[in-house]
């Protein structure tokens, strides 16, 4: 069993940036892809970014693409997302998630095997 558990998430200005953090449990997290994903109240969980286990690869959703920024320290068993010219739109819990075995389906939330509580994010106008 994986835990994972997010923090950072806060209220923030428009504009502003905020780095959230994932703190996982096991040997093998240098293994796991780690991906981001946010969900709206009434809306879909939306894939936000994704790292490979050794971090060479990295993948955005469009909305976020050069906004934001993730990360990974293999040694401190943490992911990171560094957000940056934060937008009201981009309001929303975010979640970290643990894929075992690196699918190429990775904006498919049903390809992660663990999640983490979640930590909300929001963006004043």
């Amino acid at each position: 069993q994986v835990q994972l558990v997010e923090s950072g998430g806060r209220l923030v200005q428009a504009g502003g940036s905020l780095r959230l953090s994932c703190a996982a449990s096991g040997r093998t997290f240098g293994d796991y892809a780690m991906g981001w994903f946010r969900q709206a109240p009434g809306k879909e969980r939306e894939f936000v970014s994704v790292i490979s286990g050794s971090g060479r690869a990295t993948y955005y959703a469009d909305s976020v693409k050069g906004r934001f920024t993730i990360s990974r320290d293999n040694a401190k068993n943490t992911v990171y997302l560094q957000m940056n010219s934060l937008k009201p739109e981009d309001t929303a819990v975010y979640y970290c998630a643990a894929d075992r075995y690196g699918s190429t389906r990775y904006i498919d939330p049903d390809n992660y095997d663990y999640w983490g509580q979640g930590t909300q994010v929001t963006v004043s106008s």
